[in-house]
């Protein structure tokens, strides 16, 4: 009889015990992602995008897909508990230019900038992670890609945001602040030739969105200013790039809108070379595989144009 009380008393203390640690586990799951929530965390472009291309070229399967498997691995609850995880990511934030990778300034050939740097896409989530892209993910991608190519490309990483307010200067004047710092890295970088300004539009999904052998891209338009004196080859160059990309992936370029006359910039820093794109990558609610599609299909037809001339 006393045995049996024992025993009756040690499966209790067993289960309180137990339902303690539930508790406990339970209360460290609810604390982190409320954490989590309260914190909204940003990965930066660049480290998204080290994150995304770390996956991406594998040709099969969900590119997000990928990449939020990462995120669960290594932002997961009980490493969290034990981790300041401010460290784990960034705010989203352009790196300063000290942080860039030294590169001898004569080998540049392609800068890649964004007059518009702040233009999001949808963000996705884990839990309450957002991962918030902007248009400055695609350059990094473009990044990647040219110079694997060996052709050593330039992102400008300084900020149009601050050189706005610096100058008290409203959003509208964002091509002015970008050709700034596009005259400072052409001055620096005279072996510079080709210049790229990534957009993104500002259409529903539905008109920014195709699917081409099961796969969504986030459609892309190229901008032409009518008024400025490169304005011909500036066409010329731009049309080579988009013929190939309907041929290669038919649909995929809403084509070149050519813009000019009162009440628009009609310049777009073009003026700048005879060799700069204005290209527009999908719209706010786009994905991230999405962009990244459509990014990867502009680099394999930039790079057929660019071979043809460059050799």
């Amino acid at each position: 009889m006393k045995k049996k009380f024992i025993s009756k008393v040690k499966k209790k203390k067993f289960k309180i015990k137990f339902l303690l640690f539930g508790i406990l586990f339970i209360g460290s799951l609810v604390f982190s992602f409320q954490a989590l929530l309260n914190s909204k965390i940003k990965m930066d472009d660049k480290h998204l995008v080290d994150s995304i291309l770390s996956q991406s070229y594998q040709k099969k399967g969900n590119v997000f897909t990928s990449l939020m498997n990462k995120i669960k691995k290594e932002y997961q609850p009980v490493n969290l508990l034990s981790t300041n995880y401010f460290s784990l990511v960034k705010e989203k934030k352009v790196l300063k230019t000290s942080e860039k990778e030294k590169i001898n300034p004569n080998d540049y050939l392609i800068y890649i900038y964004n007059s518009h740097q702040t233009e999001e896409y949808q963000a996705n989530s884990f839990v309450e992670n957002e991962v918030g892209p902007t248009v400055m993910m695609a350059s990094y991608i473009m990044q990647d890609v040219f110079d694997k190519n060996q052709y050593k490309t330039l992102v400008e990483e300084r900020s149009i945001k601050d050189l706005l307010r610096q100058n008290n200067w409203r959003y509208y004047r964002s091509y002015d602040a970008s050709r700034i710092y596009l005259n400072d890295s052409k001055e620096k970088n005279p072996t510079i030739k080709y210049f790229i300004d990534v957009h993104r539009d500002s259409l529903n999904k539905e008109k920014t969105t195709i699917t081409i052998n099961d796969k969504n891209y986030a459609k892309t338009i190229f901008l032409i200013g009518t008024e400025n004196p490169n304005y011909q080859e500036n066409l010329e160059f731009t049309t080579r790039i988009n013929h190939k990309l309907n041929e290669k992936y038919p649909n995929l370029s809403k084509g070149i809108y050519q813009k000019g006359g009162d009440g628009v910039n009609g310049v777009y820093n073009q003026d700048n070379s005879k060799y700069t794109i204005l290209l527009e990558i999908g719209g706010p609610e786009n994905k991230i595989d999405e962009v990244l599609n459509s990014t990867l299909a502009f680099c394999e037809c930039f790079l057929e144009v660019l071979k043809e001339d460059e050799g």
